[in-house]
């Protein structure tokens, strides 16, 4: 009864987001505008977080140019999720015309060489319409992306059919190293994409690094994996150029990821989205309460034995 049930309420949320999905791009646009005034002055999203965010990432700018930013990020926030319902039904015509990849040569040399890819990028533009890379990218390779399965198992299907749509497999973070080796054991180099600009959980800090003007916590997992594997490793550096379209810029980090000394690659990652973040601030998520893990209260409650990360004992 609880698979059937599953599968009506699936099937009904599909359905009605594919019914969405075929309205005109600019009828989406519009609706996101209304949204965007709704979210920002009646819900008033996350708005504390917002600007907690903004004011510790740019001390320097004014109160006015703080709101400006704010502002100008609901309006994108609000496209990225009529974009996301849109790419249910879009055509691969429409979609290779609106996101466009650079430097796409650098990473078709790699794995024809037979050396796998971890791509970075960040909650930047639109990560979703990203995917389409699967199809930008040529090679015989297994392609792919991690993500965070959702806790609503009909949510999180919907969502994984959606962004599977284009060829690229959605992994889930604790099987990221499984796919890796299956990969290799079928005679294939991989190419994967990690966004890894989110918080991590206690247990899993590793590293500490300045980013947007705060000490960070960040995920070292991309890292460590490229090391051990030998995969080159290449930053997406994402511009949208106008409302809906994107240009996605290969940035090669590394190639030989052995050589570079621990953490290199992922101080590397966060100086390049911060870049990219300064240049146009309000394609960031800004919603995302990024630093609510301090340094402060991690060496109170914890500490670091052999590499593993354990709570101190209570006095």
């Amino acid at each position: 009864m609880k698979k059937l049930w599953h599968n009506i309420l699936y099937y009904t949320l599909r359905g009605t987001w594919l019914a969405l999905s075929l309205l005109p791009l600019w009828l989406h646009y519009a609706f996101a505008a209304v949204m965007s005034v709704i979210l920002a002055h009646v819900f008033r999203y996350r708005r504390k977080v917002i600007d907690k965010n903004l004011r510790a990432a740019y001390p320097y700018k004014s109160a006015a140019e703080l709101a400006h930013i704010r502002r100008r990020f609901y309006r994108v926030f609000c496209d990225y999720l009529v974009e996301m319902v849109k790419f249910a039904t879009m055509r691969r015509a429409n979609v290779s015309r609106r996101v466009v990849f650079e430097n796409a040569e650098m990473v078709e040399q790699f794995l024809s060489n037979g050396q796998s890819v971890a791509m970075y990028l960040g909650h930047y533009g639109n990560w979703e319409w990203v995917t389409w890379v699967r199809q930008r990218v040529s090679g015989d390779y297994w392609g792919g992306q991690i993500y965070h399965p959702l806790e609503n198992a009909v949510v999180d299907r919907l969502m994984v059919t959606v962004r599977e749509r284009m060829g690229s497999a959605c992994i889930p973070m604790s099987e990221t190293l499984r796919w890796v080796i299956n990969a290799k054991r079928d005679g294939k180099p991989s190419f994967i994409g990690y966004i890894s600009d989110q918080v991590p959980t206690w247990h899993n800090i590793h590293h500490w690094l300045r980013f947007m003007n705060q000490t960070t916590p960040v995920f070292t997992g991309t890292e460590r994996i490229a090391r051990k594997f030998g995969q080159a490793v290449v930053y997406l550096d994402v511009r949208c150029v106008k409302r809906g379209y994107y240009v996605c810029t290969f940035r090669l980090i590394t190639a030989e990821p052995q050589k570079m000394r621990e953490h290199e690659i992922t101080d590397a990652y966060f100086a390049m989205l911060e870049q990219t973040i300064n240049r146009a601030p309000e394609y960031w998520l800004w919603s995302h309460n990024r630093w609510k893990r301090t340094r402060e209260e991690f060496n109170r409650r914890y500490k670091v034995v052999d590499g593993r990360v354990v709570e101190r004992e209570a006095d």
